[in-house]
């Protein structure tokens, strides 16, 4: 007799059927076939293990276990309990009636408990898509498997839990997840706020613009001028996620194992890793890929202090995610493809000892050492980014004001009606959420300027020796505070405010 179960594995943030096909003959061993890595192949150690503990005999065959598609390779201890129950089918332990309604995942602890598994998200949607009845699931990985929708998902704390389900003793738990309560939990559930932010009211409004069309910022300014702090509260004003991208978003996290607890993450996510990361730790990578923090910050920012700390080859390779907005992960035996469509927010001093633009605190650096400060960043990288803010400390007067300054939700009411005067002009391109995304065939129907609003940005191109690419973010940025001030034609005095914000793109790269 050969039983099938159904499981699956990851490939990239999608997931790919898996079936358990098992059968028994004469002999005493156990052979395992069908691509498995060593985690995989461990699991008969496990099961056997599992099997004793609860009170079961292993069957005394020659069990032969295919994990079918044979060309696409097994990694992980998920397996476990669909071969468990292929096992346990073949030797008449449990009835066979439901085993194929429903897809299994997790991995067994020698004691017979389930522990939890990477993927989970991924592999509920696959389950639906096959149309299966449910999938059965360890308690830690539930509710995120739960947020999708016609699915039942139960939960199967030990081997004895699912023994008594296949045998009709008894019922796995099931759980539901309320999506609409969850996104109603977190609504201006933020732990930052622009209230908080004493002055600087000019590099406020360039996180206003940047959040309203998805742009790119750097902030250059001395020690303690806030740029952390400003940082911190941009999630605060950023547009809510709908649920696809919360869905997608919660399935990148689901397959590097990062679990939340309500299951699905509502906010957009804010990654701030340390400048000692490594280049497979930013975008993604490993013998077996995973996502890395630019996909881990997907549909939310990418914080990047203290900038030229970053190794050059980490930040260089930052430049092909920020342009397609997804990462590529080329290896021998296969290749995935993970989504980073982030606003990258990063921040510098003006020089290594930081008080170079200082209005009192003077500098201690030589000119060459600020311009080798500066060169660490590279004109590519930076032709990525669309605002580059200079910050000037606070003056006693201004940190002393005890009057409140503009709290975050009344900046997110302007950012989120910018926002739907772009979704209303890009409907007809799916592909299409904000300014910042726009194509070239898209900033040519939509950024079209009239004759003064042309010489402005004529005489700065020549002045300032732009780049064609900084030609494009001026003309989207412009487009992007338009539609902050609810304007449909972009005017001179939005050409000249986006010129503003490339400070750094001159050819002295200095100041």
């Amino acid at each position: 007799m050969v039983v099938k179960t159904v499981s699956a594995a990851l490939q990239g943030i999608d997931a790919t059927p898996v079936y358990c096909e098992t059968s028994a003959s004469l002999g005493c061993r156990i052979i395992m076939i069908g691509l498995p890595d060593t985690a995989v192949k461990e699991s008969r150690d496990r099961i056997e293990s599992a099997f004793r503990e609860a009170g079961l005999r292993f069957p005394r065959h020659q069990i032969t276990i295919n994990l079918a598609p044979a060309d696409v390779r097994k990694e992980g201890s998920l397996y476990d309990v669909p071969i468990a129950v292929a096992i346990m089918a073949v030797g008449q332990i449990i009835k066979t009636d439901k085993i194929n309604d429903y897809m299994m995942v997790g991995e067994l602890s020698l004691d017979g408990c389930v522990k939890t598994v990477k993927g989970c998200l991924p592999f509920a949607i696959l389950a639906r898509e096959m149309k299966m009845k449910g999938i059965i699931v360890p308690r830690e990985n539930a509710r995120e498997a739960a947020v999708v929708n016609n699915l039942e998902v139960l939960v199967a704390d030990n081997l004895q839990n699912i023994i008594d389900f296949m045998n009709g003793k008894s019922e796995l738990e099931r759980v539901e997840v309320n999506t609409r309560q969850l996104f109603y939990a977190a609504e201006n559930n933020f732990t930052a706020d622009f209230a908080d932010v004493k002055g600087q009211n000019a590099v406020k409004r360039a996180f206003a613009i940047a959040a309203s069309g998805g742009h790119n910022l750097i902030m250059v300014g001395p020690p303690g001028a806030g740029k952390s702090m400003m940082a911190k509260c941009l999630p605060s004003i950023l547009p809510p996620l709908s649920l696809s991208e919360a869905l997608e978003t919660t399935k990148i996290h689901s397959v590097a194992g990062l679990r939340s607890a309500s299951g699905l993450i509502t906010q957009r996510p804010f990654r701030s890793p340390h400048h000692s990361i490594s280049s497979a730790a930013l975008i993604g990578g490993g013998q077996n890929p995973m996502p890395g923090e630019v996909s881990l910050a997907h549909n939310g920012t990418l914080y990047l202090d203290e900038l030229p700390e970053f190794s050059r080859s980490v930040l260089e390779v930052l430049r092909q995610p920020l342009e397609d907005r997804q990462i590529t992960i080329a290896r021998a035996k296969n290749t995935v493809v993970y989504p980073s469509s982030v606003m990258l927010v990063a921040s510098m001093n003006p020089c290594p000892c930081g008080y170079y633009t200082h209005p009192t605190k003077q500098c201690t650096c030589t000119a060459m050492q600020v311009q080798k400060y500066l060169g660490r960043i590279s004109g590519p990288l930076l032709d990525r980014i669309d605002l580059q803010i200079e910050i000037a400390p606070l003056s006693f007067d201004e940190m002393s004001q005890t009057t409140a300054s503009e709290p975050s939700t009344a900046i997110r009411e302007r950012v989120v009606k910018a926002r739907q005067r772009q979704e209303e002009r890009y409907r007809d391109h799916p592909l299409i959420h904000c300014n910042a995304q726009m194509t070239s065939a898209q900033i040519r129907e939509y950024c079209q300027l009239d004759d003064r609003s042309m010489r402005v940005l004529r005489n700065a191109m020549s002045k300032l020796d732009l780049s064609a690419r900084a030609y494009d973010r001026i003309l989207k940025v412009a487009r992007t505070i338009a539609d902050y001030e609810g304007l449909d034609q972009i005017t001179s005095t939005h050409i000249a405010e986006a010129i503003s914000y490339r400070n750094l793109d001159r050819t002295n790269r200095g100041y």
